[in-house]
């Protein structure tokens, strides 16, 4: 059996650890005997959905995201997605977040387009949103991150929550929620990075991937004490620094 991964601009929108992210499906493919390819697609570069199984998208500074949301129109964003409606699994963190959704608008200038897969819109905040994050899901735990942007995202009715904010500002900071799900995508805030905190949401994502192309799919246990140590510490520190 093999995974074949693809990170979205993995030179132009890779901040705050997320590489990370990479290397946690990589490592935790490897270790159960799975056959793992992983590379980018990066400015220019066509994107074949069925050359990958599960796509990864960063964040990204300011002039990085407007360079890849010019790159994502037209058939780059349609073929991305098309590929999120057949249920390929997708993981997007911040500036990924955002261009996956409508639009981010900026203080100044022009709306920031996105693809439009998910029915979310972003705009410019006057805070900083920066520090732990706890949120607890319906189905996959608790998840923990580091949270630092600026940027507000409005949920529509089309996509539903990825968890309720337990510590931390979340989306906007407003309405108690963190992150985005629809279908077999994620879109959050969450860096730091993600998935070797929370091996939850890393086998999540293996298992969907692995479904959609080989059938049904049961991952064997791995040992993540290590992994759950990592997780409990952010909780840990985020209570005492609240208090």
């Amino acid at each position: 059996m093999d995974l074949r991964i693809g990170w979205l601009y993995g030179q132009e929108m890779n901040i705050y650890g997320d590489r990370g992210n990479v290397m946690a499906l990589v490592r935790r493919a490897e270790w159960r005997g799975i056959d793992v390819q992983a590379a980018t697609v990066g400015l220019g570069e066509p994107l074949d959905p069925d050359a990958w199984d599960l796509l990864f998208w960063g964040g990204g500074q300011d002039r990085e995201q407007i360079a890849v949301s010019h790159d994502m129109q037209g058939d780059k964003g349609a073929a991305l997605k098309q590929a999120i409606e057949d249920g390929m699994p997708v993981l997007a963190v911040c500036g990924g977040y955002q261009l996956l959704g409508r639009h981010y608008r900026p203080f100044d200038g022009d709306d920031l387009p996105g693809i439009g897969a998910l029915d979310v819109v972003s705009e410019a905040g006057h805070e900083r949103f920066i520090g732990n994050v706890v949120v607890d899901t319906d189905d996959l735990g608790t998840l923990v991150g580091f949270e630092n942007h600026s940027g507000k995202t409005f949920l529509g009715e089309g996509v539903r929550p990825l968890g309720s904010v337990r510590i931390g500002r979340g989306n906007n900071g407003q309405d108690g929620f963190e992150g985005a799900r629809y279908r077999n995508t994620i879109g959050c805030y969450l860096h730091g990075a993600l998935l070797p905190k929370n091996p939850t949401l890393a086998d999540w994502l293996i298992e969907r991937a692995l479904e959609r192309r080989h059938g049904p799919a049961s991952l064997a246990a791995l040992d993540d004490t290590f992994e759950r140590q990592a997780h409990d510490g952010v909780i840990e520190r985020a209570i005492a620094l609240r208090r």
